[in-house]
Order: C-alpha cells, then structure tokens, then sequence
C-alpha cells in the first residue's frame, strides 16, 4: 500500500515538473504586434444643393429699392439683331457671240468630224472606197442616214463640177455644205416675249440626268443677261433636292423661285409659279419640269397634265427639249416620245464639249423637225449659248 502511495506522489511531481517546462517556454516566444489603430476618417463636406451658395456668405451692404436706379421707361430698349447677308447677285455675261467665245472648247471634241473629212476629200482620186469612208465618217458622227446620203451626194457633184481641189476650196465647199445640213434658215429665237401679254411661259422638259435642271438655272443667266426679269418655277418635285439646286440658281441672278412640298403635284407648283409671275410683272417664267423616263406611260402623261393646267393663265411659248449630246441614238428615242406628249419647240444639246459627236445636232433636227436653239458646252454658269450654225460649223472644221 506504501508503494502505491508512493508512485502516485512521484507522478504528480513529475507532471507538474513537465507542466513548468511548457508554460516557461510559452512565455520565451514573442508575440505577434498589436494591429494598428484604425485612422480617423473625417468626412467630406456635404455637396452644395440647388439654391446653396458655394462658400459662406459674406455680410455686404445691401441697397434697398428706393436707392436701385430703374429706367424710367423714356427710352425703349432696343435688340438689335444679327445682320443677314442677302446673297451677292451675279452679273452674266452678255449672250451675243457667246458660242463664237466658246468656239475653241466645242472644236476640241469636234475635230474628228471636220478634220476628218476634210483629209479624205484631199487625196488625189476619189474613188468608191473613199467615198465610202466619208460616208463611215459621217454616220459615225451621228449625222443619221438620210443627212448622210444628201450630204455626200451634193459632195459628189461639186467635186466632179470642182475639178481640181485646193485645201481653201475644199474648206470653203465642205463649209457651205454642212452649214447647209445643219441648216442656217430656221428659226433659232427662245420665244420669252409674246406681244399681247407677259409674262412669256418656257416649259423645260426632259429625261433626268440629261442637265435639265441646270439647263433651266442657266436659261435664267441668260435671260437676265438680255434684260429680262425670270420667275422660276420648281416643278420637278420628285428629284431630291431639285428645288434647292433651282433656287440657288435663281437666288445668284436674283430670280425668285416658287416651289412645292417634296413629292408633290408638279402642274400645282407650274401654275402657282405662272400666277406669281403674272403678279410680279416677270416677263418670263420657267418652269422645270419633273424629269420623266420615256418608257413609263403613266408619267409621260402627267408631264402632258403640267401643260394643260399652265394653260388654264396663258398659252405656253415655249417647250424646250434637254438632251444630252452624248446619248447619240438613245437620245433620238427620247426625243420621238416627249414630242408625242407635249408639242416640242426647240431642243437644246447639253455635254455637247465632251465626247459628243457633232452629226447629233443634224441628226435631232430632222427627226423632230425643230430647230436646236441652245447648246451646253461645259460645267460653267456661263456655258449655256444660244445655237450659231455658222460657228458651230467653224468648230467642226477647225481655222
């Protein structure tokens, strides 16, 4: 029993020797640092509302309203408002010899023709193959078979008569020829100015893309350089900025322009812009017709519907047909169905500088039987002349 006694007491002993080792030990390691003390925030000021005032006020001297000067009503105050600018009005240059100017720019496009035919009348012999090849030359040029076939006959007969050629006869034979065939004898006059009443009504008609709408802007130039007041009238309503483009043109010469809605009725837009011109005294009105494409029926006769209805103030003095030179043949087909719509008075050739082909000229004449009254002969305001055949025949020909 002793000996049991004595085992536990050395067991509690050695327990509590083992127990002082680990506490000890503990107390060596070092502990981990305290975690820092979290800052002091200080908010931010409040942002100021609507009716705050960014900083303190101050105190100011404040008047009351008997020392506040007040106007006493004597003098009206006046606005004065931001000037506007009225576009600079162009002066265009006079129309008298104006294709005679512009003679050096059309022979440029034209040589093949003139030049063309004067070297094959300039071999020694004659023969059928070469007066074959004038033939080519000319139906190349679009001058149409039956002016070609008239044109080399009478070509035939006075070379034989001629005998013996000279480059000077031979310029002077061919010249008289061809003035002959485009026709110096018709009558080439824009009729603007009926005797018995004004304003003079010009309809401009024509397939869009031919330059009808600048033609009209053009016209206006030259009108206004012969001294004549112009109301224009923007009937093509169903171009896209067609009215604009009118209006600029007419805005440069200090032409007034009367124009619709977009999309719609072109004969209403005709007959408002006649009635205007009646009221203002103009003594020409023109109207741009809305561009129509030959092939559509319908269309075709609403162009015709422009017309009747313009008629309703006044017979119309003028139906110019805008072609473009360029279209040769193609431009011959239009031409045949606007004449059947509306009775076509005169024609005018537009990129007749380009590559055109001067026999267009012959050719159109003779398929409508009206005379070619004005030709376009470049991108210049300017560039519209009335038709000269003498000079345009010295443009084919060259000096």
């Amino acid at each position: 029993m002793e000996i049991v006694i004595l085992a536990v007491v050395i067991a509690v002993v050695v327990l509590g020797a083992l127990g002082g080792l680990i506490v000890g030990s503990r107390r060596k390691k070092q502990l981990p640092p305290p975690p820092p003390a979290a800052p002091d925030i200080t908010a931010p000021p409040a942002e100021p509302h609507v009716g705050d005032e960014a900083e303190t006020p101050r105190e100011e001297p404040r008047r009351t309203i008997e020392e506040v000067d007040l106007p006493d009503g004597s003098a009206p105050v006046v606005v004065e408002e931001p000037p506007t600018e009225a576009p600079e009005i162009e002066i265009p240059e006079p129309t008298a010899g104006r294709l005679v100017r512009l003679r050096a720019r059309l022979s440029r496009s034209q040589n093949a023709l003139g030049q063309g035919l004067l070297t094959l009348l300039s071999r020694e012999h004659l023969d059928e193959d070469t007066w074959e090849e004038i033939e080519d030359t000319l139906l190349t040029a679009d001058v149409g078979v039956q002016p070609t076939q008239e044109l080399v006959e009478r070509l035939r007969e006075r070379v034989r008569v001629l005998g013996t050629r000279t480059p000077e006869e031979l310029r002077t034979l061919l010249r008289e020829e061809l003035v002959t065939l485009v026709g110096r004898d018709m009558d080439r006059t824009v009729k603007t100015e009926p005797e018995d009443r004004k304003p003079g009504i010009v309809l401009v008609v024509g397939v869009n893309g031919t330059g009808k709408t600048t033609t009209t802007g053009k016209l206006a130039r030259v009108l206004v350089a012969d001294g004549q007041s112009v109301v224009l009238g923007a009937a093509d309503t169903f171009r896209a900025a067609a009215a604009d483009q009118l209006q600029t043109w007419g805005e440069r010469v200090g032409a007034y322009t009367v124009r619709g809605p977009e999309g719609g009725d072109p004969a209403s837009v005709a007959f408002d812009a006649v009635k205007e011109g009646k009221e203002m005294g103009a003594n020409v009105v023109l109207i741009d017709t809305a561009g129509r494409l030959h092939t559509k029926t319908g269309l075709m006769d609403e162009l015709g519907k422009v017309k009747r209805v313009v008629e309703k103030h006044a017979p119309v003095d003028e139906v110019l047909l805008v072609l473009d030179a360029t279209t040769g043949q193609n431009g011959l087909v239009q031409a045949r169905v606007f004449a059947e719509v509306v009775d076509i008075t005169g024609i005018v050739l537009t990129k007749l500088d380009g590559t055109a082909k001067g026999g267009i000229v012959v050719a159109v004449q003779r398929e409508l039987g009206v005379p070619v009254k004005l030709v376009g002969l470049g991108e210049g305001a300017d560039d519209l002349a009335p038709f000269e055949p003498e000079a345009f025949v010295d443009a084919l020909i060259g000096e």
